[in-house]
């Protein structure tokens, strides 16, 4: 009960966040389109955004929570307190001199790293469309130039989140992506508001990230403070509990940001053909809901509960977290994955197809999003299978199987794209992520950390079941609602249609799954419960959490 409390917390916070991503892409959707501008600032926004999910959302957790949790039993809060203050002076000083490094070799980063395909294009001017080659490269240079010092921002709130984290204090950090979006879709509506061209409005766009980026570091140091705890800036010193988090930090940021890093090289090959980088972006935010809501809420909360549970000896409840973990995360992502990949055609007109975004746009984010819904349910195990070897301090064995999967992303995308073109590399970063979850699990099992229960198998078939009846239902509406759901038939009636048949689909899914025990209905109404009696106790829930 305690554990899908958290779960919701998170989620509900990550939700928030994500639903305002949602805002923040249509209103660049319609200001901006698939094309060059838009291609220069998700090229030159990705790179920082990589990092962002590699840390912000568990990776570096995964590293820094165990042994903060283990300084913090053994030695006391002060012992935690110095081992907080060498890790934060540390980071703090290896990402300015990193940042001072990138902004003066942007250029080769551009070229090399972030989008290859300008290079390329360079060579090719008819190829840039209306803007030129040269252009190009130009604005993407100065955009990511603008936003690198987010990469630092979101490393050192990372840390804190951590933190915050290991404290049990979940919401701050969760929520503080939220201002980002708040930032941009303000920038968006007042670069809109003033008819601001569009290299202007990517120009402001990239200001305000940066801007974000130093507010949720506030954010989340103040909830920090307000939790009691504090950390110095120090001269940084080289000790045995920064070399063993070093050692872990590394493999464990592979591992957690797998999806992101398959991403990141699938943006960079699609720099290759002009618009593909926009279309890869604009199909990422819908499946982006769900994997936020419940992948970042399973990542952040899990690790924390595995390590204290193994840390006590306590292994069974060790195990009854992981099968209630994966119980919940395929509870609520394979009938998203299912009507995703049913329906996103209708999803992406109604999100886009406006102003600058063309019809032709919405059939190729919606070809894509299809592919990327298939790999939903993989990317979210992945959260759910990590933490059981980061809990034990192993990341060797996870690093191994994220570079197979990783290099089989690279050559598949590599493969596919020529012959796909952007549909190859969302159907390479699926199979990816598959054959990642795959053997993720396959090594907790095969050592015996992962023991199948007999409720986890029975809900498992349950859930898939009542989803295909689910995808059945939603086959026969999109045939039945056809004709308000095209261009023509005007956006209220586009949203009125849309909106049932997702409510419908609702319906039916959640009915089928408490009606045949997909989920434990005991559970769901307890956190119920719990949650309507917890503001009579807020004020003293803080503490009893510490």
């Amino acid at each position: 009960m305690s554990l899908l409390s958290k779960f919701a917390t998170v989620g509900g916070a990550t939700l928030v966040s994500r639903l305002f991503g949602f805002a923040r892409e249509m209103l660049m959707a319609s200001a901006l389109g698939v094309g060059p501008v838009a291609d220069a600032f998700n090229l030159a926004f990705r790179f920082p955004n990589l990092f962002r999910r590699l840390f912000a959302e568990g990776a570096f957790n995964a590293a820094f929570i165990p042994l903060f949790s283990r300084s913090l039993e053994e030695e006391g809060e002060e012992g935690a307190r110095r081992f907080a203050t060498e890790v934060f002076s540390t980071l703090f000083t290896v990402l300015t001199a990193l940042t001072v490094l990138a902004m003066i070799f942007m250029p080769f980063l551009v070229r090399t790293i972030i989008a290859p395909g300008l290079a390329v294009c360079m060579d090719d001017p008819s190829a840039a469309g209306a803007i030129s080659c040269d252009d190009r490269y130009a604005i993407t240079v100065a955009f990511s130039r603008i936003m690198f010092p987010y990469l630092a921002c979101m490393s050192l709130m990372a840390m804190v989140s951590g933190i915050l984290n290991a404290f049990r204090r979940f919401f701050a950090a969760a929520a503080a992506p939220t201002l980002l979006n708040f930032v941009l879709i303000g920038v968006i509506s007042y670069a809109l508001w003033i008819d601001a061209d569009k290299a202007t409005i990517g120009f402001l766009m990239s200001w305000g990230v940066l801007v974000a980026g130093f507010a949720q570091l506030a954010m989340v140091v103040v909830a920090m403070h307000l939790a009691g705890f504090g950390v110095k800036l120090k001269r940084p010193r080289w000790t045995k509990g920064l070399k063993r988090l070093l050692i872990l930090a590394g493999p464990a940021a592979l591992i957690g940001g797998i999806t992101q890093i398959n991403l990141f090289v699938g943006q960079a090959i699609a720099s290759f053909k002009p618009g593909a980088v926009s279309i890869l972006q604009y199909a990422d935010r819908p499946y982006q809901l769900p994997l936020g809501m419940v992948g970042v809420a399973i990542g952040v909360v899990l690790l924390p509960e595995l390590s204290r549970a193994l840390k006590a000896g306590h292994l069974r409840e060790a195990q009854h977290t992981q099968n209630r973990s994966l119980e919940f995360a395929l509870f609520l992502t394979v009938p998203a994955a299912v009507a995703l990949f049913l329906i996103p055609e209708p999803i992406i007109r109604v999100i886009y197809e406006r102003g600058q975004f063309e019809p032709e746009a919405t059939i190729a984010v919606a070809q894509v999003l299809g592919l990327y819904a298939l790999g939903l349910p993989a990317f979210v195990m992945i959260k759910v299978f990590s933490p059981g070897y980061f809990a034990r301090e192993d990341t060797k064995t996870p690093m191994i199987a994220t570079l197979i999967s990783a290099g089989a992303n690279i050559v598949l995308s590599l493969g596919l794209f020529y012959v796909l073109a952007e549909r190859g590399i969302a159907l390479a970063t699926t199979i990816a992520g598959w054959l990642n979850a795959g053997l993720l699990f396959l090594g907790l099992y095969r050592r015996g950390l992962w023991e199948l229960d007999r409720p986890l198998l029975k809900r498992a078939f349950l859930v898939c079941l009542s989803s295909a009846i689910m995808g059945i239902a939603l086959v026969f509406g999109l045939a039945e609602l056809a004709p308000w759901l095209t261009a023509r038939s005007g956006l209220h009636r586009q949203l009125a249609a849309l909106g049932g048949l997702v409510v419908a689909a609702m319906a039916i899914y959640f009915v089928l799954a408490f009606a045949t025990g997909a989920v434990d209905r005991g559970q769901i109404v307890n956190v119920i419960k719990r949650r309507r009696k917890k503001p009579a106790t807020a004020a003293s829930a803080p503490e009893e959490e510490r």
